[in-house]
């Protein structure tokens, strides 16, 4: 039975999308079956959470995962011991960094190559070349990349000079919030729902600034949840007198997920630039209709089953948001095929890929 080391440094309750997948992946892999032997080597911070979800024992290895110095020597050279101490047939670091090198074969899941190709929209630019650099290191010692959309790939390919032969494209899936009741949508009004983290690629400011086109009477109320500490888009809702119509709000817990979820009239994302959107897939699967800016990893996760906008066009905008409000037949219709473009994208088919990417990379190593 191959034993595989799985890098959970980054795991610290703290990083969003990267965390739900390498969850909601070691989740199905355990459901998969016993045929492989999972160990996770934890943050400090992670250790303290509930890893049930992992199918396997759990390494308290002492490192923070918030410090970004201490944890990136973590990556670059404590995974590769612990891997060697354990004895493992296989290490899978599932957060785009991983280790330099390793004396067994390594599968790194990338997400993004936003340091890359989008280094304007990054919030810390400090740590825009250090980034690169590990992103670089953990490319050249992985035997296999997944990488979570065919951009993403493209771009790993172009930046980091990955042979595609090594690549696997293994897209994510959505989990709605249990205990979701659309029957409820639109009980408090108009309700424009945008979840995520405040870094500028994902032009929050855009769906603020557009909602201040539509005259106050005919205005959504925008939901902007994810913010930490001071929200830099609150100088924005002053600027513009949108304090009465936008609720800026930091991290949710579950309850207030699946309430706004059953009340919102739908979800909107004006990101110039994405790895992938789990955001897309969830609201799709709980009916809520989608309202994407028009890139191109937009275009996969959402098909035919989002209605898309230029990011850079407030008014374009502004009136998809004024048609989304007042045509209960589109919301219905988008409601529908939401949900069906949201069933083709399982963490079963995300699971079983990437155990099939395992066997790929320890049968090179035979």
């Amino acid at each position: 039975m191959p034993r595989v080391l799985v890098d959970l440094l980054s795991y610290t309750g703290t990083k969003g999308g990267m965390e739900t997948y390498t969850r909601e992946l070691y989740r199905a892999l355990g459901r998969l079956g016993r045929d492989y032997e999972y160990i996770g080597f934890a943050s400090r911070e992670g250790a303290k959470l509930d890893l049930t979800w992992f199918p396997g024992r759990i390494i308290e290895s002492g490192i923070s995962g918030e410090n970004r110095f201490v944890w990136a020597w973590g990556e670059l050279t404590r995974v590769a011991r612990a891997a060697k101490r354990e004895a493992v047939d296989l290490v899978h670091a599932p957060a785009t960094l991983g280790p330099r090198k390793t004396s067994m074969p390594t599968v790194v899941t990338m997400h993004d190559m936003l340091y890359w190709s989008h280094p304007e929209y990054m919030s810390t630019p400090l740590y825009t070349a250090p980034v690169k650099w590990m992103e670089k290191a953990a490319a050249r010692n992985a035997t296999r990349v997944i990488t979570i959309s065919p951009d993403s790939a493209a771009e790993i390919v172009r930046y980091l000079g990955v042979d595609d032969r090594r690549l696997d494209v293994i897209p994510l899936a959505g989990t709605p919030p249990q205990g979701v009741d659309r029957s409820q949508a639109g009980s408090e009004g108009p309700l424009i729902l945008a979840m995520g983290n405040r870094r500028p690629h994902k032009n929050w400011g855009a769906l603020i600034r557009a909602s201040s086109l539509l005259p106050p009477d005919r205005r959504p109320r925008i939901v902007v949840t994810g913010g930490r500490g001071a929200d830099p888009l609150a100088p924005l809702v002053e600027s513009l007198g949108m304090a009465d119509s936008v609720d800026l709000r930091g991290w949710i817990d579950d309850a207030e997920v699946r309430h706004l979820y059953s009340v919102a009239t739908a979800l909107a994302i004006p990101s110039f630039a994405e790895g992938f959107s789990l955001p897309t897939l969830e609201a799709m699967g709980a009916g809520i209709p989608v309202l994407l800016s028009d890139i191109g990893v937009h275009r996969f996760v959402g098909g035919d089953a989002a209605r898309y906008f230029d990011p850079a066009d407030d008014a374009a905008l502004a009136g998809l948001l004024d048609q989304i409000v007042q045509d209960a037949g589109l919301r219905a219709q988008l409601a529908q095929a939401g949900r069906a473009q949201a069933a083709e994208f399982t963490w079963e088919r995300t699971a079983r890929e990437t155990r099939e990417s395992f066997d790929r990379a320890l049968a090179l190593s035979l």
